[in-house]
């Protein structure tokens, strides 16, 4: 092999080692049994999200785990397999492929990474089904009104029932 090769091989799983680290969550899935037309709608969505979307060669994937600090995941990379890097949102890349997956049975969960942690293909699904980040934001920012909220109808009760005792 000439060292060209093996250059640009190392290039490669240094390029996936960085986006493993730099991702606060990494799906690896299964695509076959998609059509052309299911994955570019899949890329879509990904895309949309800010999700990288590529395909690796699996021999490289192993390289590069290793080199992060990842171990556990070996069993996953067989056979084709396509990675969402998420370097912006952990729920995101889980949500997307999980939804998709329900409706294309063809597309399997096979393993992720979450915030730097080897995650099983139940967690993947679990944190799939937790809100996104807007929805957190939102549920926190209600809990937070609530309060004032009840202060004010209070408020509001109080100076109803003086302004009825004046009358």
């Amino acid at each position: 092999m000439s060292s060209t090769i093996i250059e640009t091989k190392k290039q490669i799983v240094d390029e996936i080692a960085e986006k493993l680290t730099a991702s606060k969550s990494t799906v690896i899935v299964d695509y076959r049994g998609l059509n052309v037309s299911e994955v570019t709608e899949l890329r879509k969505q990904l895309r949309e999200a800010g999700i990288d979307f590529k395909v690796y060669k699996n021999t490289m994937t192993r390289r590069a785990f290793e080199k992060a600090g990842l171990t556990g995941i070996e069993d996953a990379l067989t056979g084709p397999n396509a990675i969402a890097f998420g370097s912006e949102d952990v729920v995101a890349p889980a949500k997307i492929l999980n939804d998709f997956a329900k409706k294309h049975e063809a597309l399997e969960i096979k393993a992720g990474v979450i915030e730097g942690n080897v995650a099983t293909v139940e967690e993947v699904k679990a944190l799939a089904e937790l809100p996104s980040r807007e929805g957190l934001l939102s549920m926190l920012l209600s809990v937070l009104q609530a309060p004032i909220r009840n202060f004010a109808l209070a408020t509001k009760a109080v100076a109803d029932q003086k302004e009825e005792q004046g009358a």
